[in-house]
């Protein structure tokens, strides 16, 4: 179970999920782009054994298959970045998946905390509990003047990245999108797809958070992403009235062809899956699809994409495979 994907949350017909990140280093070793194999695994040992070891799972990249290192990055769990290292990074995970430790990263340590909605402050309050728990027993990388250092400048500082996935299908159909994008830019925000830097749009799924962590506080960052995620929910809730209200059929059209397609397809490529079921979220938060929620859809865009169909199949496939199996999964989620 995906802990994150629940029906809680402000803006849930919008705002996907939240998460917190933090990036730290350590005093004693050098940083990862620099640091050999045995320094990597004394530092993956001092941080996991302070650990509670009833709450969390620990995992070396090495020893994990492929194909579930991939449906990992999928699910969000970890980064792509962390799968570049193989050799020297890992990561605790807690039970419930929300958090994650990635160890040997870009920098030592990225605690990451993921919820569902718009719900930063209670992630915030989590990340900021665990990172405590860290620096009670681990000496930071730190600078009076500068904060936190890391192997990244835009990090410097707090090491904070806030973030939130925001599904904007209505934004997209009018264009509206893009004055949005030039708009968050000139806040200091950044705007990123789904599995974040370098990554494209999918489904309608857009991540906003912080470009640089220098300068403000914890608090104001998070405010700052908080405030820009409510604004752009409000403008989405309206578009989306606005799409029905003048185009009513149109738009009912685009809902049940989507939801038609669906439940009767038999082979179907991630690529359009993930668009309609869009329409479909698009469907099921307007009411005009009942007997299915927004959570489903959300655990049903992860289930479908390549390495998660594989690691449930426990087998590889190729793309025909994947196709006609990602239909099955499609057909029987949706009711």
């Amino acid at each position: 179970m995906i802990f994150w994907l629940q029906d809680r949350g402000e803006y849930r017909d919008v705002v996907v999920s939240s998460r917190i990140r933090l990036a730290r280093n350590l005093d004693n070793y050098r940083f990862p782009i620099r640091i050999g194999a045995d320094e990597a695994m004394h530092v993956y040992d001092d941080v996991t054994k302070i650990l509670d070891e009833n709450r969390y799972l620990n995992f070396k990249i090495k020893d994990i298959p492929i194909i579930e290192r991939n449906m990992l990055v999928e699910k969000h769990i970890i980064s792509p970045a962390l799968l570049h290292t193989p050799n020297i990074s890992g990561f605790s995970m807690s039970e419930l998946e929300d958090e994650t430790i990635m160890i040997n990263e870009e920098d030592h340590i990225r605690i990451q905390v993921l919820d569902s909605g718009l719900s930063l402050k209670m992630a915030w309050a989590k990340a900021d509990k665990l990172d405590n728990q860290l620096e009670k027993s681990l000496s930071y990388a730190y600078d009076e003047k500068i904060g936190y250092l890391t192997s990244c400048p835009t990090n410097l500082g707090t090491g904070l990245r806030a973030s939130v996935m925001l599904h904007l299908p209505a934004m997209e159909m009018t264009k509206e999108i893009n004055k949005l994008l030039t708009t968050i830019t000139q806040f200091g925000l950044a705007v990123r797809g789904v599995y974040g830097e370098g990554t494209k749009a999918l489904g309608s799924l857009y991540q906003i958070s912080n470009q640089y962590t220098l300068g403000d506080s914890e608090e104001t960052i998070i405010k700052k992403i908080d405030y820009m995620a409510r604004q752009i929910a409000e403008k989405e809730r309206i578009t989306r009235d606005s799409i029905f209200e003048k185009s009513a059929i149109s738009f009912e059209d685009k809902i049940f062809r989507a939801y038609g397609i669906l439940k009767n397809t038999r082979i179907i490529s991630a690529d359009e899956a993930v668009r309609l079921i869009s329409f479909l979220k698009l469907g099921i938060t307007s009411g005009l699809i009942q007997d299915n929620n927004i959570n489903d859809m959300d655990k049903l865009f992860i289930e479908i994409q390549p390495a998660s169909i594989q690691y449930v199949s426990r087998k590889e496939m190729n793309d025909m495979e994947r196709d006609i199996k990602r239909a099955e999964i499609i057909r029987n989620k949706i009711n």
